[in-house]
C-alpha cells in the first residue's frame, strides 16, 4: 500500500471509530489543513490531525510533525488538538493529545520497559479511544488535559456519553 492509501485507510480507522462510540465527525473541505477531521463534542470542536502507526519494538511509533514546505518541520501546537493515531498491528485507534505528543516522533508502548520504568511512559492502553470520556476530551481543549483520567471508563459505559 502506497503513502497516500495508507493515510486514507488511517483517516477512516479513526473516523470510523468516532462514529461507531456515538461522536459527530465533520470532515474539512479541500486539502491543506493542519487537521483531519473534527470532531463535535459537547459543543466543542476537536481538530483531529490522523497518524499511522508503525510497531517498532515494544512501541507504536507515529510521526507528530507537519512538514510546511518552505519552513520544514513544525510542532502541531496550535493547529489541532488530538492525534487520531491507527496501528494496524493492533487494529487499535489511540487518541493522544497534542500536547502530550513529543514535537517530532512520538512513541506509545504496548509493552512493559525491560527496565520496569512507569514514570513518564506513555502505554498504548492509557490512550485507547475508549479509556476517553466525552468530557475528558473536552478538557483536551479547556484545560490543557494530556491524558485521560487514570479511573476512566470506557465511553460505552459513561452516563451521558455519545454512545453510553
Amino acid at each position: 500500500m502506497g503513502t497516500a492509501e495508507t493515510g486514507n485507510a488511517t483517516e477512516a480507522a479513526v473516523l470510523n471509530a468516532f462514529v461507531e462510540r456515538g461522536f459527530d465527525v465533520l470532515l474539512p473541505f479541500g486539502g491543506g489543513h493542519a487537521f483531519d477531521l473534527v470532531v463535535h463534542v459537547d459543543g466543542r470542536f476537536l481538530r483531529v490531525q490522523c497518524k499511522t502507526a508503525r510497531q517498532r519494538g515494544g512501541c507504536l511509533a507515529f510521526n507528530s510533525r507537519t512538514t510546511d514546505h518552505g519552513r520544514g518541520r513544525l510542532p502541531y501546537d496550535g493547529l489541532a488538538d488530538l492525534f487520531g493515531v491507527f496501528a494496524a498491528s493492533t487494529s487499535g485507534v489511540y487518541l493522544v493529545p497534542v500536547r502530550a505528543a513529543s514535537t517530532y516522533i512520538s512513541h506509545l508502548r504496548t509493552e512493559a520497559p525491560l527496565n520496569g520504568q512507569r514514570r513518564g511512559v506513555r502505554f498504548a492502553a492509557d490512550y485507547d479511544i475508549d479509556r476517553w470520556s466525552a468530557a475528558a476530551l473536552v478538557e483536551v481543549v479547556l484545560a490543557g488535559r494530556s491524558e485521560p483520567a487514570g479511573d476512566a471508563t470506557p465511553l460505552a459505559l459513561v452516563s451521558g456519553a455519545p454512545g453510553g
